[in-house]
């Protein structure tokens, strides 16, 4: 069974516009509104390409009624905890030529009983075998080292995590033991040179074999699996066997929100389909490049994803 946790969902409003003004009026087009999150939004990618998960996290206020909803309409099962504060909307604004600007609230303040709730409902799905994918920011309340202490917790009881987080939540999840740490993670490039204090100057001229050996560092601290987006120039995945690389495909772009947590969703409903690792990877490729056809923050079709996979070239480079 596959458990997404979404600490700080949303519902995500995308709009479109010729071209971006700042400091003027922009007249938005072709408004919709999505269930959220990075979680939702992996969730929505398993249940695109036929597989099965339980999305769980903080949902409150008619906000959060809405967004769980828009979960059922999607037919993912759902089990939120309901929170007193209300549930964040979040503006996403993309151009003709694809630009994405993004407008992102804070999310609620989550009080410590909810919190408790919240470990408990996930201390209960994390039996052996199941794999808990936790993703994106942390609303206010929450520390830090939140998604260090799940993930300590959910290894424990024999769950594997994958984990797709920035910054200082990031940081200290990889400060864990080796029987602690995640299993798998899915920075993107800015977000990996982040990690490892690399200024941007010195990071915009990494090669893809620097950045490979910087996924490998990774893997030496127990993680089984660095999954690393590059947006146009593609994706790497590093792991003890080696390091493949796929070009990006050529798709017509109309928004890049959720892309990654396409990625994301294909990579794990893979390894629980017991998939070779190279076509795991290969989905989570074409699942990525789909979602980047779609609007709003909807997955890609299984019938899209299958064509993409035709065109996707893996190549192992070490």
């Amino acid at each position: 069974m596959i458990i997404t946790v979404t600490l700080n969902p949303a519902l995500d409003k995308t709009a479109r516009v010729d071209v971006l003004r700042p400091n003027a009026l922009n007249r938005l087009q072709g408004v919709t509104l999505d269930a959220g999150g990075k979680g939702v939004n992996v969730s929505a990618m398993i249940r695109s390409l036929g597989g099965e998960s339980v999305a769980v996290g903080f949902s409150g206020g008619g906000a959060g009624e809405e967004l769980r909803a828009l979960v059922a309409k999607k037919g993912i099962t759902s089990d939120f905890v309901r929170v007193a504060a209300v549930t964040r909307t979040n503006l996403k604004v993309v151009a003709d030529d694809g630009a994405l600007t993004e407008f992102n609230e804070p999310g609620p303040e989550i009080r410590d009983a909810e919190w408790r709730e919240l470990e408990q409902k996930l201390s209960s799905y994390a039996a052996g075998g199941n794999t808990v994918v936790l993703s994106g920011s942390l609303p206010a309340g929450l520390g830090k080292d939140t998604y260090k202490k799940l993930s300590a917790m959910l290894r424990r009881a024999g769950a594997s995590v994958f984990l797709d987080t920035d910054g200082e939540a990031l940081k200290r999840a990889l400060e864990s033991a080796p029987e602690e740490i995640p299993d798998y993670i899915k920075p993107n490039r800015y977000e990996l040179l982040q990690y490892f204090g690399m200024p941007d100057d010195k990071g915009a001229a990494c090669t893809e074999t620097e950045l490979a050996e910087l996924c490998r560092t990774l893997i030496g601290k127990g993680i089984k699996l660095v999954s690393l987006s590059m947006g146009e120039a593609g994706a790497i995945f590093v792991n003890g066997n080696g390091v493949w690389r796929a070009p990006a495909l050529p798709v017509q772009v109309r928004s890049t929100v959720g892309a990654g947590d396409s990625m994301t969703g294909a990579l794990v409903h893979g390894f629980e389909q017991g998939l070779p690792e190279e076509q795991c990877f290969a989905l989570a490729m074409a699942a990525s490049a789909g979602a980047c056809t779609t609007e709003g923050t909807n997955p890609p079709s299984r019938a899209l994803v299958d064509t993409l996979l035709t065109q996707t070239r893996m190549e192992k480079i070490a």
